[in-house]
Protein backbone atom coordinates (compact mmCIF):
# COMPACT_ATOMS: atom_id res chain seq x y z
CA UNK A 1 0.00 0.00 0.00
CA UNK A 2 2.98 2.44 0.57
CA UNK A 3 4.38 1.41 -2.33
CA UNK A 4 1.95 2.65 -4.66
CA UNK A 5 0.95 5.79 -2.24
CA UNK A 6 4.63 6.68 -3.13
CA UNK A 7 4.07 5.77 -7.07
CA UNK A 8 0.73 8.03 -7.48
CA UNK A 9 2.77 10.81 -5.54
CA UNK A 10 5.39 10.44 -8.32
CA UNK A 11 3.00 11.08 -10.81
CA UNK A 12 1.16 13.96 -9.65
CA UNK A 13 4.69 15.56 -8.91
CA UNK A 14 5.77 14.86 -12.54
CA UNK A 15 2.40 15.57 -14.37
CA UNK A 16 2.46 19.38 -12.17
CA UNK A 17 6.14 19.60 -13.55
CA UNK A 18 5.62 19.15 -17.04
CA UNK A 19 2.14 21.71 -17.05
CA UNK A 20 3.97 24.52 -15.08
CA UNK A 21 7.20 24.56 -16.73
CA UNK A 22 7.31 22.56 -19.92
CA UNK A 23 3.70 23.54 -21.09
CA UNK A 24 4.61 24.61 -24.58
CA UNK A 25 6.54 21.25 -25.39
CA UNK A 26 3.23 19.09 -23.76
CA UNK A 27 1.10 21.31 -25.48
CA UNK A 28 3.28 20.53 -29.12
CA UNK A 29 3.53 17.08 -27.99
CA UNK A 30 -0.37 16.60 -27.86
CA UNK A 31 -1.35 18.22 -31.35
CA UNK A 32 -2.29 21.26 -29.63
CA UNK A 33 -0.50 23.90 -30.94
CA UNK A 34 -3.15 25.97 -33.49
CA UNK A 35 -4.88 26.15 -30.37
CA UNK A 36 -2.67 27.66 -28.29
CA UNK A 37 -3.00 30.24 -31.41
CA UNK A 38 -6.44 30.99 -31.23
CA UNK A 39 -6.23 30.85 -27.87
CA UNK A 40 -3.55 34.12 -28.07
CA UNK A 41 -5.95 35.75 -30.76
CA UNK A 42 -8.96 35.50 -29.03
CA UNK A 43 -7.38 37.18 -25.58
CA UNK A 44 -6.08 39.95 -27.48
CA UNK A 45 -9.45 40.11 -29.45
CA UNK A 46 -11.25 39.85 -25.92
CA UNK A 47 -8.40 43.06 -24.50
CA UNK A 48 -9.33 45.15 -27.66
CA UNK A 49 -13.28 44.93 -26.65
CA UNK A 50 -12.49 45.78 -23.20
CA UNK A 51 -10.16 48.77 -23.83
CA UNK A 52 -12.94 49.87 -26.23
CA UNK A 53 -15.83 49.40 -23.41
CA UNK A 54 -13.33 50.83 -20.69
CA UNK A 55 -15.34 54.31 -20.75
CA UNK A 56 -17.85 55.10 -18.69
CA UNK A 57 -21.15 56.08 -19.99
CA UNK A 58 -22.53 59.53 -18.53
CA UNK A 59 -25.40 62.30 -19.04
CA UNK A 60 -23.89 65.01 -19.83
CA UNK A 61 -25.75 68.59 -20.73
CA UNK A 62 -24.55 71.56 -22.71
CA UNK A 63 -25.04 74.68 -20.56
CA UNK A 64 -24.55 78.15 -21.88
CA UNK A 65 -23.85 81.25 -20.01
CA UNK A 66 -26.95 84.28 -19.63
CA UNK A 67 -26.76 87.34 -18.42
CA UNK A 68 -29.20 87.90 -14.98
CA UNK A 69 -29.28 90.37 -12.58
CA UNK A 70 -27.32 90.09 -9.52
CA UNK A 71 -30.22 90.26 -7.26
CA UNK A 72 -29.48 89.89 -3.64
CA UNK A 73 -31.40 87.60 -1.55
CA UNK A 74 -32.71 88.20 1.82
CA UNK A 75 -34.96 86.56 4.67
CA UNK A 76 -36.77 89.05 6.42
CA UNK A 77 -39.90 90.06 7.77
CA UNK A 78 -42.59 92.69 7.79
CA UNK A 79 -42.06 95.94 10.46
CA UNK A 80 -44.74 98.54 11.22
CA UNK A 81 -43.04 101.51 9.87
CA UNK A 82 -43.76 103.49 12.94
CA UNK A 83 -45.23 102.17 16.51
CA UNK A 84 -44.97 104.18 19.72
CA UNK A 85 -46.96 103.24 23.07
CA UNK A 86 -48.42 106.82 23.91
CA UNK A 87 -47.60 107.29 27.84
CA UNK A 88 -49.22 109.26 30.77
CA UNK A 89 -46.96 111.91 31.83
CA UNK A 90 -48.83 112.84 34.54
CA UNK A 91 -51.19 111.35 37.77
CA UNK A 92 -55.13 111.50 37.15
CA UNK A 93 -57.96 109.72 36.24
CA UNK A 94 -59.19 108.79 32.83
CA UNK A 95 -62.69 110.09 32.01
CA UNK A 96 -63.47 109.51 28.69
CA UNK A 97 -64.80 106.20 26.98
CA UNK A 98 -62.07 103.99 25.78
CA UNK A 99 -60.90 103.21 21.85
CA UNK A 100 -61.24 99.43 21.23
CA UNK A 101 -57.68 97.84 19.19
CA UNK A 102 -57.87 98.01 15.33
CA UNK A 103 -59.49 101.19 15.64
CA UNK A 104 -58.20 103.63 12.85
CA UNK A 105 -57.01 106.87 14.34
CA UNK A 106 -55.66 110.28 12.91
CA UNK A 107 -53.12 112.84 13.82
CA UNK A 108 -54.73 114.73 17.01
CA UNK A 109 -57.52 112.13 18.05
CA UNK A 110 -58.17 112.27 21.42
CA UNK A 111 -57.10 108.69 22.70
CA UNK A 112 -57.38 109.43 26.79
CA UNK A 113 -58.99 112.42 28.40
CA UNK A 114 -57.34 112.48 32.43
CA UNK A 115 -59.63 114.70 35.41
CA UNK A 116 -58.00 117.96 35.41
CA UNK A 117 -58.33 118.90 39.09
CA UNK A 118 -56.99 121.53 40.35
CA UNK A 119 -55.06 122.40 37.65
CA UNK A 120 -57.01 124.99 36.27
CA UNK A 121 -57.02 127.18 39.40
CA UNK A 122 -53.44 126.48 39.44
CA UNK A 123 -53.24 128.03 36.18
CA UNK A 124 -55.33 131.21 37.42
CA UNK A 125 -53.48 131.59 39.87
CA UNK A 126 -50.40 131.93 37.64
CA UNK A 127 -51.88 134.40 35.78
CA UNK A 128 -52.46 136.39 38.09
CA UNK A 129 -49.16 136.40 39.38
CA UNK A 130 -47.88 136.89 36.11
CA UNK A 131 -50.08 140.14 36.18
CA UNK A 132 -49.14 141.38 39.35
CA UNK A 133 -45.54 141.30 38.44
CA UNK A 134 -46.14 143.41 35.13
CA UNK A 135 -48.01 145.90 36.76
CA UNK A 136 -44.57 146.62 38.86
CA UNK A 137 -42.99 147.23 36.34
CA UNK A 138 -43.85 151.17 35.73
CA UNK A 139 -43.45 151.94 39.45
CA UNK A 140 -39.73 150.76 39.13
CA UNK A 141 -39.14 152.48 35.89
CA UNK A 142 -40.78 155.82 37.74
CA UNK A 143 -37.84 155.15 40.53
CA UNK A 144 -34.88 154.65 38.16
CA UNK A 145 -36.53 157.85 36.14
CA UNK A 146 -36.18 159.94 39.89
CA UNK A 147 -32.84 158.77 40.19
CA UNK A 148 -31.61 159.89 37.26
CA UNK A 149 -33.14 163.19 37.83
CA UNK A 150 -31.42 163.25 41.20
CA UNK A 151 -28.35 162.78 39.89
CA UNK A 152 -28.67 165.51 37.16
CA UNK A 153 -29.38 167.74 40.01
CA UNK A 154 -26.33 166.95 41.90
CA UNK A 155 -24.61 167.34 38.86
CA UNK A 156 -25.08 170.48 38.37
CA UNK A 157 -25.13 171.17 42.44
CA UNK A 158 -21.94 170.12 42.08
CA UNK A 159 -20.18 171.77 39.40
CA UNK A 160 -21.64 175.45 40.72
CA UNK A 161 -19.66 174.49 44.01
CA UNK A 162 -16.65 173.55 42.78
CA UNK A 163 -16.68 176.94 40.63
CA UNK A 164 -17.69 178.56 43.44
CA UNK A 165 -14.65 177.25 45.42
CA UNK A 166 -12.31 178.12 43.14
CA UNK A 167 -13.27 181.16 42.49
CA UNK A 168 -13.25 182.41 46.61
CA UNK A 169 -17.09 183.28 46.97
CA UNK A 170 -18.02 179.07 48.29
CA UNK A 171 -16.91 177.30 50.98
CA UNK A 172 -15.04 174.19 50.61
CA UNK A 173 -17.69 172.08 53.10
CA UNK A 174 -20.08 173.07 50.48
CA UNK A 175 -17.84 171.57 47.57
CA UNK A 176 -17.41 168.22 49.77
CA UNK A 177 -21.69 168.58 50.54
CA UNK A 178 -22.18 168.74 46.71
CA UNK A 179 -20.05 165.55 46.07
CA UNK A 180 -21.50 163.35 48.88
CA UNK A 181 -25.10 164.19 47.76
CA UNK A 182 -23.67 163.17 43.52
CA UNK A 183 -22.35 159.96 45.51
CA UNK A 184 -25.44 159.31 46.94
CA UNK A 185 -27.66 160.10 43.42
CA UNK A 186 -25.68 157.66 41.63
CA UNK A 187 -26.08 155.34 44.25
CA UNK A 188 -29.89 155.61 43.82
CA UNK A 189 -29.67 155.14 40.43
CA UNK A 190 -28.22 151.60 40.87
CA UNK A 191 -30.68 150.44 43.95
CA UNK A 192 -33.84 151.72 41.38
CA UNK A 193 -32.03 149.63 38.43
CA UNK A 194 -31.73 146.78 40.42
CA UNK A 195 -35.35 147.09 41.70
CA UNK A 196 -36.09 146.94 37.61
CA UNK A 197 -34.12 143.90 36.86
CA UNK A 198 -35.98 142.07 40.10
CA UNK A 199 -39.04 143.15 39.10
CA UNK A 200 -38.78 141.78 35.29
CA UNK A 201 -37.50 138.71 36.80
CA UNK A 202 -40.70 138.09 39.03
CA UNK A 203 -42.28 138.34 35.65
CA UNK A 204 -40.37 135.55 34.02
CA UNK A 205 -40.95 133.64 37.05
CA UNK A 206 -44.46 134.40 36.85
CA UNK A 207 -44.43 133.57 33.43
CA UNK A 208 -42.16 130.23 33.79
CA UNK A 209 -44.93 129.29 36.30
CA UNK A 210 -48.16 130.25 33.96
CA UNK A 211 -46.36 127.75 30.94
CA UNK A 212 -45.77 124.67 33.74
CA UNK A 213 -49.31 125.04 35.01
CA UNK A 214 -50.34 125.60 31.32
CA UNK A 215 -48.73 122.28 30.47
CA UNK A 216 -50.36 120.45 33.13
CA UNK A 217 -53.74 121.61 31.64
CA UNK A 218 -52.51 120.05 27.96
CA UNK A 219 -51.20 116.90 29.80
CA UNK A 220 -54.73 115.71 30.71
CA UNK A 221 -55.45 115.08 27.14
CA UNK A 222 -53.35 111.97 25.14
CA UNK A 223 -53.53 112.83 21.69
CA UNK A 224 -52.35 110.33 18.74
CA UNK A 225 -49.13 111.34 17.43
CA UNK A 226 -49.51 110.03 13.95
CA UNK A 227 -52.17 108.44 11.48
CA UNK A 228 -52.53 104.82 12.48
CA UNK A 229 -54.06 102.16 13.81
CA UNK A 230 -54.62 101.07 17.66
CA UNK A 231 -52.61 98.33 18.48
CA UNK A 232 -54.15 98.13 21.70
CA UNK A 233 -56.85 99.41 23.62
CA UNK A 234 -56.46 102.54 25.42
CA UNK A 235 -56.98 102.97 29.19
CA UNK A 236 -60.15 102.12 30.45
CA UNK A 237 -62.82 104.79 32.10
CA UNK A 238 -61.46 105.41 35.68
CA UNK A 239 -57.98 104.46 35.76
CA UNK A 240 -55.64 105.82 37.46
CA UNK A 241 -52.77 107.18 35.00
CA UNK A 242 -49.31 107.74 36.32
CA UNK A 243 -46.09 109.24 34.77
CA UNK A 244 -45.13 106.22 32.50
CA UNK A 245 -48.48 104.39 32.16
CA UNK A 246 -49.84 103.23 29.00
CA UNK A 247 -52.91 104.71 27.29
CA UNK A 248 -52.55 103.29 24.19
CA UNK A 249 -49.87 101.72 21.40
CA UNK A 250 -50.31 103.06 17.81
CA UNK A 251 -48.55 101.74 14.62
CA UNK A 252 -47.91 102.87 11.03
CA UNK A 253 -48.77 100.21 8.42
CA UNK A 254 -48.77 102.46 5.45
CA UNK A 255 -45.68 102.55 4.39
CA UNK A 256 -44.39 99.34 5.35
CA UNK A 257 -40.85 98.29 6.05
CA UNK A 258 -39.18 95.03 4.76
CA UNK A 259 -36.36 93.98 6.96
CA UNK A 260 -33.55 91.70 6.88
CA UNK A 261 -30.03 91.00 7.28
CA UNK A 262 -27.53 91.02 4.00
CA UNK A 263 -24.57 89.02 4.41
CA UNK A 264 -21.23 91.22 4.03
CA UNK A 265 -19.78 89.05 1.12
CA UNK A 266 -22.81 90.84 -0.07
CA UNK A 267 -23.83 94.18 1.45
CA UNK A 268 -21.30 95.94 -1.21
CA UNK A 269 -23.68 95.19 -3.91
CA UNK A 270 -26.91 97.15 -2.20
CA UNK A 271 -27.62 100.61 -2.19
CA UNK A 272 -29.73 103.16 -0.67
CA UNK A 273 -32.44 103.41 -3.39
CA UNK A 274 -32.17 100.24 -5.31
CA UNK A 275 -35.19 98.34 -6.44
CA UNK A 276 -36.45 95.79 -4.61
CA UNK A 277 -39.21 92.87 -4.18
CA UNK A 278 -40.65 90.50 -2.00
CA UNK A 279 -42.30 87.70 -1.92
CA UNK A 280 -44.78 87.34 1.68
CA UNK A 281 -45.29 83.70 3.19
CA UNK A 282 -48.95 84.59 1.52
CA UNK A 283 -47.85 84.19 -1.79
CA UNK A 284 -48.29 88.08 -2.34
CA UNK A 285 -45.80 90.05 -4.14
CA UNK A 286 -44.74 93.71 -3.02
CA UNK A 287 -42.09 96.02 -4.60
CA UNK A 288 -40.05 99.15 -3.40
CA UNK A 289 -37.14 100.68 -2.51
CA UNK A 290 -34.06 100.27 -0.31
CA UNK A 291 -34.06 103.28 2.28
CA UNK A 292 -31.97 101.99 4.72
CA UNK A 293 -28.47 100.07 5.19
CA UNK A 294 -26.73 99.46 8.28
CA UNK A 295 -23.21 100.40 8.32
CA UNK A 296 -21.77 98.17 11.29
CA UNK A 297 -22.43 94.46 11.00
CA UNK A 298 -24.14 92.56 13.63
CA UNK A 299 -21.67 91.52 16.28
CA UNK A 300 -22.70 87.42 16.44
CA UNK A 301 -23.94 86.90 12.79
CA UNK A 302 -21.59 89.44 11.24
CA UNK A 303 -24.68 90.61 8.81
CA UNK A 304 -25.64 94.37 7.89
CA UNK A 305 -29.45 95.38 8.63
CA UNK A 306 -31.40 96.48 5.57
CA UNK A 307 -34.71 98.12 5.14
CA UNK A 308 -37.08 98.54 2.06
CA UNK A 309 -40.24 100.91 2.32
CA UNK A 310 -43.32 99.47 0.63
CA UNK A 311 -46.46 101.08 -0.02
CA UNK A 312 -49.40 99.36 1.73
CA UNK A 313 -52.74 102.17 1.44
CA UNK A 314 -55.18 98.52 1.40
CA UNK A 315 -53.21 98.07 5.48
CA UNK A 316 -53.77 94.07 3.89
CA UNK A 317 -49.55 93.40 4.68
CA UNK A 318 -49.69 92.87 8.50
CA UNK A 319 -46.73 93.47 10.84
CA UNK A 320 -44.38 91.06 11.59
CA UNK A 321 -45.11 88.69 8.43
CA UNK A 322 -42.26 86.30 6.96
CA UNK A 323 -40.73 88.21 3.42
CA UNK A 324 -38.37 86.58 0.82
CA UNK A 325 -36.77 89.67 -0.25
CA UNK A 326 -34.74 90.02 -3.45
CA UNK A 327 -32.74 93.06 -3.91
CA UNK A 328 -31.58 94.43 -7.58
CA UNK A 329 -27.93 94.55 -8.08
CA UNK A 330 -25.71 94.83 -10.72
CA UNK A 331 -25.94 92.00 -13.49
CA UNK A 332 -23.96 89.22 -14.05
CA UNK A 333 -23.89 85.98 -15.97
CA UNK A 334 -24.10 82.83 -15.00
CA UNK A 335 -25.10 79.24 -15.80
CA UNK A 336 -28.39 77.63 -14.88
CA UNK A 337 -28.17 73.91 -13.64
CA UNK A 338 -29.69 71.15 -12.06
CA UNK A 339 -29.30 70.73 -8.11
CA UNK A 340 -28.46 66.94 -8.73
CA UNK A 341 -25.46 68.04 -10.65
CA UNK A 342 -23.54 69.59 -7.91
CA UNK A 343 -21.30 67.55 -6.16
CA UNK A 344 -17.61 67.66 -4.28
CA UNK A 345 -14.52 67.04 -4.85
CA UNK A 346 -11.91 65.47 -2.35
CA UNK A 347 -11.07 68.92 -0.66
CA UNK A 348 -14.84 69.28 0.34
CA UNK A 349 -15.34 72.35 -2.45
CA UNK A 350 -18.83 72.47 -4.32
CA UNK A 351 -18.89 72.21 -7.80
CA UNK A 352 -19.69 70.19 -11.08
CA UNK A 353 -17.93 67.36 -13.16
CA UNK A 354 -17.84 68.35 -16.83
CA UNK A 355 -16.53 66.54 -19.85
CA UNK A 356 -13.27 68.07 -21.10
CA UNK A 357 -11.36 67.38 -23.78
CA UNK A 358 -10.80 63.76 -25.14
CA UNK A 359 -13.86 63.43 -23.15
CA UNK A 360 -11.63 63.11 -19.72
CA UNK A 361 -13.50 64.13 -16.64
CA UNK A 362 -12.80 67.45 -15.25
CA UNK A 363 -13.98 68.51 -12.08
CA UNK A 364 -14.44 72.91 -11.75
CA UNK A 365 -15.57 74.85 -8.22
CA UNK A 366 -18.34 76.99 -8.43
CA UNK A 367 -20.26 79.78 -6.17
CA UNK A 368 -23.85 79.53 -5.48
CA UNK A 369 -25.36 82.40 -6.38
CA UNK A 370 -29.37 81.66 -6.92
CA UNK A 371 -32.27 78.76 -5.88
CA UNK A 372 -35.24 78.54 -7.45
CA UNK A 373 -37.78 76.53 -9.00
CA UNK A 374 -35.91 75.72 -12.46
CA UNK A 375 -32.88 74.84 -11.03
CA UNK A 376 -29.80 76.60 -9.19
CA UNK A 377 -27.64 80.01 -10.62
CA UNK A 378 -24.02 79.04 -10.67
CA UNK A 379 -20.85 81.45 -11.82
CA UNK A 380 -17.40 80.00 -12.01
CA UNK A 381 -17.71 78.41 -15.28
CA UNK A 382 -16.55 79.06 -18.82
CA UNK A 383 -18.92 80.45 -21.12
CA UNK A 384 -19.53 76.76 -22.83
CA UNK A 385 -19.83 73.97 -20.36
CA UNK A 386 -20.29 70.15 -20.25
CA UNK A 387 -21.65 69.46 -17.19
CA UNK A 388 -22.75 65.68 -16.19
CA UNK A 389 -25.37 65.57 -14.67
CA UNK A 390 -26.03 61.88 -14.23
CA UNK A 391 -23.40 59.63 -13.02
CA UNK A 392 -20.93 62.36 -11.99
CA UNK A 393 -21.02 60.49 -8.59
CA UNK A 394 -19.30 57.77 -10.45
CA UNK A 395 -16.50 59.25 -12.19
CA UNK A 396 -13.70 61.12 -10.88
CA UNK A 397 -11.25 63.68 -12.31
CA UNK A 398 -9.15 62.48 -15.25
CA UNK A 399 -11.28 59.37 -15.85
CA UNK A 400 -12.64 58.85 -19.48
CA UNK A 401 -16.35 58.76 -20.01
CA UNK A 402 -18.76 58.43 -23.19
CA UNK A 403 -21.13 61.00 -22.51
CA UNK A 404 -24.67 60.86 -24.23
CA UNK A 405 -25.96 64.52 -23.96
CA UNK A 406 -29.68 65.77 -23.43
CA UNK A 407 -31.59 68.87 -24.04
CA UNK A 408 -31.11 71.87 -21.50
CA UNK A 409 -35.02 71.95 -21.59
CA UNK A 410 -35.27 68.52 -19.97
Amino acid sequence: MRLISFVNAILVVTALYLLVFERDALFAFAGRGDTEVDVTSDAETADHETSSQSAIAVVAMRSIAREIDGAVLVRGQTRANRQVEVLAETTSTVISEPKRKGAFVEVGDLLCELDPGTRPASLAEAVAAKLEAESRIPEAEARLDEAHALVAEAQINLTAAQKLSETGFGSETRRISSEAAMRSAEAGIKTAEAGLEATRAGIEAANAEVKAAQREIDRQTIEAPFKGLLESDTAELGSLMQPGSLCATVIQLDPIKLVGFVPEVDVNKIIVGSEASAQLVTGRQVAGRVTFLSRSADETTRTFEVEITVPNPDLTIRDGQTADIRISADGAKAHLLPQSALTLNNEGQVGVRTVGAGSIVDFMPIKLLRDTAEGIWVNGLPETADVIVVGQEFVTQGVKVKPTYRDTAQ
